[in-house]
């Protein structure tokens, strides 16, 4: 069973720094593309990054490219996004995915 668990979430003023962590069971994260997703308050699913297979990052959003990293650990088979310079306009649910397959998310609130 696929099973993915996002943590690292939480307050932080904007400038702020928080990594995302995505722990995941079921599969190993080097044989398959991950993504992370977010979606703001009143606001559609949005992808933010994308790491193949490979290892590589292949996707960034436009909003976020510079400031945000994405990576993996195979060895812990978890997935990361460290996340920089946040802005308010990064407040959102973010959540970690494997083809259908999402985690319950964990909120990142960026506010003063």
């Amino acid at each position: 069973e696929v099973q993915l668990v996002e943590s690292g979430g939480g307050l932080v003023q904007p400038g702020g720094s928080l990594r995302l962590s995505c722990a995941a069971s079921g599969f190993s994260v080097s044989n398959y593309a991950m993504a992370w997703l977010r979606q703001a308050p009143g606001k559609g699913l949005e992808s933010v990054s994308i790491i193949s297979s490979g290892g590589v990052p292949t996707f960034y959003a436009d909003s976020v490219k510079g400031r945000f990293t994405i990576s993996r650990d195979n060895a812990k088979n978890t997935v990361y996004l460290q996340m920089n310079s946040l802005k308010t306009e990064d407040t959102a649910m973010y959540y970690c995915a494997q083809g259908q397959s999402r985690g319950q998310g964990t909120q990142v609130t960026v506010s003063s």
